[in-house]
């Protein structure tokens, strides 16, 4: 659209101001030979004073009218020019410069200047855009990301780094990365493993330098892998377990099988009684140890072997009284919840509750046979069902979950551990912590409600 001339500001008036005055004063030296030789003229012809006043203030006239159309076809469009693009240099790309499809120097000079206008609004608009797209991927992603200036201040988060930091989101900026905790991961190298934050989790660390206004800024993107590394390292324990179990067998069944022989030839032997007795005995142990061993083998293959969960509805209060009524050794208090269904396989979860149990009131009874208390309730739109005894506590969390890995004497290490794999299949986790509030230890099963 045109220029509206209303809308010159004072600043710009003044900027042209001496143009103006250097037009006019050009256009009276222009003019003064001119007036010079008409007054000769006028003298000569011995014109009287009237007269040749008359004919001099009508050539002025002429002439102020003339200059005055010379600046005004001149200066002003340039006026309007250098508005134009001082309003382009404010970020207003609404104003046009008029005269722009005359076919003249100054026509050309007013199209350009409007193509500029044109381009400029364009590449805003993009701009805008773009800035709105990336602010909207920043919102949904999963993955929390932070970018750090030079001096090691957050300067931008997504919603996902917010949640994971634990603090309001103004709180956040303008923060070093030491007073986020963060100070170790800008330290670390690319493609590292990392556990961050109050969750369990295990974060692959991204980390990419930029510049912005000439200074470098560093992003960090914390991706989660801990359900590929979970799956990962339960794959390779399945494939252990295997191997293990198919040599075992292969070795213990011949030993049983040689063993009852000669027990039962021995039967028959004459000879030193004491001897005859410790070769029974020998005998004996042989054979108790590799039945032994082939019991313990055949469990591990269970773990190995779990079947994918079949699904149906189950309700919560119905599956956590039953299970609490199986354990009989200690007083198992009930502590009742919300009203809830789990989309879960009953016979494995409730599977899954006996071993958690077992260990609760195994871990009550070293320490007195104290009660054991299970119970449930809601957490946003997942369900927590814990189980809390008042034993010794853990003395390592660490290899809780780790198959072979047991504290008892006569345990193999696989309740626990077939525990948290029929937690995962559910889309679930299992925690163990010991409780701050009083002795003993916690475990905390969460699972998805339906």
């Amino acid at each position: 659209m045109a220029y509206d001339y209303d809308r010159l500001t004072h600043k710009v008036r003044e900027r042209h101001l001496s143009a103006v005055r250097r037009a006019w004063l050009y256009s009276l030296f222009l003019a003064l030979p001119g007036l010079i030789f008409v007054s000769i003229l006028l003298y000569q012809q011995q014109v009287t004073s009237g007269t040749a006043l008359l004919a001099i203030g009508c050539l002025l006239l002429y002439l102020l009218l003339i200059t005055s159309a010379l600046i005004e076809g001149l200066i002003r469009p340039l006026q309007t020019l250098s508005n134009v693009v001082s309003s382009l240099r404010e970020g207003d790309y609404s104003f046009r410069a008029r005269g722009a499809g005359a076919a003249d120097a100054y026509g050309e000079l007013a199209g350009e200047v409007n193509a500029l206008a044109d381009l400029l609004q364009k590449q805003r608009v993009r701009s805008l855009e773009a800035t709105a797209l990336l602010a909207r991927i920043l919102e949904v992603m999963h993955s929390p990301l932070y970018a750090f200036d030079r001096d090691n201040v957050l300067q931008l988060v997504n919603e996902a780094g917010v949640q994971l930091l634990g603090l309001p989101h103004a709180r956040c900026f303008g923060r070093t990365a030491r007073e986020l905790g963060l100070e170790s991961l800008l330290a670390s190298a690319d493609q590292s493993i990392h556990s961050f934050g109050t969750k369990p989790n295990r974060w692959l660390l991204r980390k990419a330098a930029f510049r912005q206004d000439g200074a470098p800024h560093t992003l960090l993107l914390l991706a989660d892998v801990s359900q590929p590394l979970r799956e990962e390292e339960q794959a390779a324990w399945k494939r252990l377990i295997r191997v293990l179990g198919h040599e075992l067998s292969n070795s213990l069944a011949p030993i049983k099988s040689i063993a009852g022989s000669l027990l039962a030839r021995a039967e028959q032997m004459h000879g030193d009684e004491l001897t005859v007795r410790d070769f029974r005995r020998g005998l004996g142990v042989v054979e108790s140890r590799a039945d032994a061993l082939h019991r313990f083998v055949q469990s591990y293959r269970v773990l190995a072997q779990l079947p994918p969960p079949a699904l149906k509805s189950v309700p919560v209060a119905p599956l956590v009284e039953r299970v609490a009524l199986l354990e009989q050794r200690v007083s198992v208090q009930l502590v009742p919840g919300p009203s809830a269904i789990l989309h879960a396989d009953p016979d494995q979860l409730e599977q899954l509750l006996i071993n958690l149990l077992t260990n609760a009131v195994d871990a009550s009874l070293a320490n007195g046979s104290k009660p054991v208390r299970i119970g449930w309730r809601l957490v946003e739109s997942s369900i927590e069902i814990f189980i809390e005894d008042r034993g010794l506590g853990i003395a390592n969390t660490e290899n809780l979950f780790v198959p072979f890995y047991t504290t008892k004497p006569t345990g193999s290490g696989v309740g626990l551990a077939l525990a948290q794999q029929i937690a995962r299949a559910h889309g679930g986790e299992i925690r163990l912590v010991n409780r701050d509030e009083d002795e003993g230890a916690r475990a905390t099963v969460r699972l998805p409600l339906e």
